[in-house]
């Protein structure tokens, strides 16, 4: 039903926030053409990342040079042509691809339509330790697991769990009923993108009806937790920071 009369589910709170498909406002960001950008995290609102949705249309693409930003890009919907530095690979719909600092990317020949979520973040060196290389991946190929041994709750992770990533990506997939086991109160930050299916999503001490397209903020001890309702499956893609010294 349309949000009408200055009704929305939308919130945007000091330490988290909820963003719908309907409050969506397009922005203009250098280096993507045709195409309209949602940025629907960043900086402005107090987090230390950057989520944005990407739509192409018609002779769209994306390109963006070498920096000490790192980019992780997961197709949602269509196809196109992703290259980082010298490697390039045709993605689709649950594909995905990490640019890590110091490479360029682009996204060429896209299907229109085509939908791309990016997660951006600056990278933070780990003495001693080798910046991430370039990858490329299909979600349906990587293995989930249990999480915390409860088969209703199945955890996909993206990108590998190595000291020289500070970002992680994970795709989490919930039964009818299926939840968090506890609140989790955690020093990691999250962005976070409904996919399918909804449910009920606990932030701080509100109680928030979630569904496919919604997007999620959480600030570094935001206390969260979900439970999918409904009768079919509920998942979601999700970013948080990782591997880096406490101080």
């Amino acid at each position: 039903m349309p949000e009408l009369f200055g009704s929305t589910r939308a919130r945007i709170a000091p330490r988290h926030a909820l963003i719908t498909p309907g409050n969506h406002v397009n922005s203009a960001v250098p280096g993507i053409t045709g195409a309209t950008t949602v940025v629907l995290i960043n900086e402005a609102m107090g987090a230390k990342f950057a989520q944005t949705l990407v739509t192409f249309q018609e002779g769209g693409q994306a390109t963006r040079g070498a920096s000490d930003v790192q980019t992780f890009g997961y197709f949602m919907d269509g196809s196109a042509t992703a290259t980082v530095g010298r490697d390039k690979k045709k993605c689709s719909a649950g594909h995905y691809f990490y640019a890590p600092p110091g490479q360029a990317w682009s996204l060429t020949s896209v299907k229109p339509g085509t939908q791309v979520t990016l997660f951006q973040k600056k990278y933070v060196p780990l003495a001693g330790t080798a910046v991430p290389k370039a990858i490329f991946g299909d979600a349906a190929k990587v293995t989930g697991t249990p999480f915390l041994g409860d088969p209703a709750a199945n955890l996909q992770v993206l990108l590998p769990d190595e000291p020289g990533f500070d970002m992680a990506v994970n795709l989490f997939a919930y039964e009818p009923g299926g939840h968090l086991p506890f609140v989790e109160v955690h020093v990691m930050e999250h962005g976070l993108v409904m996919l399918d299916g909804q449910g009920v999503y606990r932030m701080e001490d509100s109680w928030y009806p979630v569904q496919a397209g919604d997007v999620i903020w959480m600030a570094p001890y935001c206390a969260q937790w979900f439970v999918a309702m409904g009768k079919k499956p509920a998942s979601y893609l999700y970013y948080k920071d990782v591997n880096r010294p406490a101080l």
